[in-house]
């Protein structure tokens, strides 16, 4: 039932977002009673904050099995590129960009969402590394991996507006041969 709960959360912040996410609604879409709901989760910010730990975890998982999936040789780059650009247009992604933005201005659920994201987002940096195959002990490659990072979740955040899905793939099919030319490779014996 608690499984439930946080995943009708998670979709429930995708759909409708923060505002629009209410335990009500939340109950409802589990398929789980109000009482049930409070007896797991007594307040929204509880269950928002047990959701934010939820979703941590959903997003490492995804990304730690897509990256898996990978092929080798020749197109990896691009595949990667590929891999990650879904992962930031998916519905966990918005879920977890409703809570950025409402913990800009609610002290409680930033001091929770805090320490998770940056979790997340040291695990995230350490597999593009390996799935890119970067040798961060040269200079350059920290910053072209994480400047990869920031720019597919950019394009991420600008799909919440507007569905550009082939401008998206022009800035990826680039990106992947600046990456291709200039990404520091660990050296392979």
């Amino acid at each position: 039932m608690r499984q439930r709960l946080l995943e009708a959360t998670a979709q429930c912040l995708a759909e409708y977002g923060w505002s629009g996410t209410s335990t009500t609604l939340v109950s409802q879409r589990a398929g789980v009673s109000r009482g049930a709901q409070l007896h797991h989760f007594p307040t929204k910010n509880d269950l928002v904050i047990a959701a934010v730990e939820h979703l941590a975890l959903v997003r490492r998982d995804e990304l730690a099995q897509a990256a898996a999936d990978l092929p080798v040789g020749a197109g990896r780059t691009r595949a990667v590129l590929q891999m990650l650009s879904e992962h930031f247009t998916s519905d966990v992604f918005v879920a977890a960009l409703e809570l950025w933005v409402a913990a800009r201005s609610d002290p409680a659920l930033l001091a929770a969402l805090a320490p998770f994201e940056r979790v997340t987002g040291r695990e995230t940096h350490k597999l593009t590394v390996k799935m890119l195959d970067a040798d961060e002990g040269r200079p350059g490659a920290r910053e072209l991996v994480q400047a990869t990072l920031d720019l597919i979740r950019g394009l991420g955040l600008a799909n919440t507006i507007s569905n550009d899905q082939a401008r998206r793939s022009r800035i990826l099919d680039r990106w992947a041969v600046v990456l291709d030319d200039e990404l520091p490779r660990r050296e392979t014996a």
